[in-house]
């Protein structure tokens, strides 16, 4: 007992102590590892087309011709699977424009692993295999859709009205905090 004392009684053992609780407490901030148990599942519905009102003066002495014209639903312009790169994933990507014009980025039955500082980006990276794919996304233009909602379910992300999404060709769920895709997908007319 009395041995222990004088050795934390000494300023470079307590001073080696503290410094070690220090890194693991950042490490664990760091790594996040608990996130690797965490499911966030999210399941959001596609924005869909505005509903139609019928017209005041529509019965049945109104011509066809008077009938409201149906307003256009959501378009996909594109669409791929996810493949694995740092983690299992599996889902579908699809880029769709909305009946105002605008244009989402929708993942459908994602399944990933969690994880720190996960994005979802728009990109002209081409989609690779295996390793190789791993690190490509960050080396040309992207746009960072957001944060992922969650590793899990269908979930939709809005393309900022100044991108033109016809000028990227690929989905990435990127690990901004290691610089790593979890996984890419690569974007095919529809």
């Amino acid at each position: 007992m009395e041995r222990v004392r004088k050795l934390l009684g000494r300023p470079l053992v307590i001073g080696g102590l503290v410094l070690a609780v220090v890194g693991v407490g950042l490490g664990l901030y760091w790594f996040q590892p608990w996130k690797l148990w965490q499911d966030e599942t999210v399941e959001e519905a596609l924005p869909g087309a505005v509903a139609t009102s019928a017209s005041p003066t529509a019965g049945p002495s109104a011509s066809p011709s008077m009938s409201p014209s149906p307003v256009p639903g959501p378009q996909t312009l594109a669409s791929g699977e996810l493949i694995s790169h740092e983690h299992a994933t599996s889902g579908t990507v699809k880029l769709v424009r909305l009946a105002d014009g605008s244009h989402v980025v929708r993942l459908e039955n994602l399944d990933t692993s969690n994880g720190p500082d996960l994005r979802v980006w728009l990109t002209d990276a081409q989609v690779k295999e295996g390793t190789a794919g791993w690190r490509v996304f960050d080396d040309g233009e992207y746009v960072n859709l957001g944060k992922l909602k969650g590793n899990k379910g269908s979930q939709n992300y809005t393309v900022p009205p100044d991108v033109d999404p016809s000028r990227y060709t690929s989905v990435s769920i990127w690990c901004d905090r290691f610089d790593v895709s979890f996984g890419a997908a690569e974007l095919a007319d529809a």
